[in-house]
């Protein structure tokens, strides 16, 4: 049964999820706009993008029904995920920046599907199924697209070398 203190604990997950999700949204796009020439993979990082911003309404909906509001702060996760890119892409050419930004793409998906772990599994032992089934359902999600972007890391590394040589 839920407590005071238990209902806490998931408000915050929630929250830090959700502030995740904006700033990957948000990468997204930018690595959307950044693959102008690539169109299956501005097509994933656009299709991606979509699929996040119903993710975050979806998990800002189920705070709202606990009784929650979403922070007005970036999560450390959020900081987190929003970090690699400018690091990891000075002074590349396109080719291997669409690299990177794939990536990038997949370590912050595999992150994502364990901090949806968390997330289910403290709302498992709060006894709390509806956040459990949410937060499975994206999980579920984050891997599929991880699988997607996946299939397109080396592919698009060929094609930087073969540009580059």
């Amino acid at each position: 049964m839920e407590t005071r203190d238990t209902v806490e604990v998931i408000k915050d997950y929630l929250q830090d999820a959700i502030a995740a999700e904006k700033s990957f949204e948000t990468q997204l796009r930018a690595f959307a706009q950044a693959s102008q020439n690539e169109h299956d993979i501005r097509q994933l990082f656009e299709q991606h993008a979509d699929e996040t911003r119903s993710q975050h309404q979806a998990l800002t909906e189920r705070l709202y029904e606990l009784g929650g509001s979403p922070s007005g702060c970036k999560s450390p996760l959020a900081r987190m995920f929003n970090m690699a890119p400018g690091v990891a892409q000075t002074g590349r050419d396109h080719g291997a920046k669409i690299t990177q930004n794939l990536m990038i793409a997949f370590a912050v998906e595999n992150s994502e599907v364990a901090m949806y772990e968390s997330l289910a599994t403290v709302a498992s032992a709060a006894g709390d199924g509806p956040t459990e089934v949410l937060a499975r359902r994206i999980q579920a999600q984050e891997r599929a697209t991880a699988e997607k972007v996946w299939q397109r890391i080396a592919p698009a590394a060929r094609r930087a070398a073969k540009a580059a040589a």
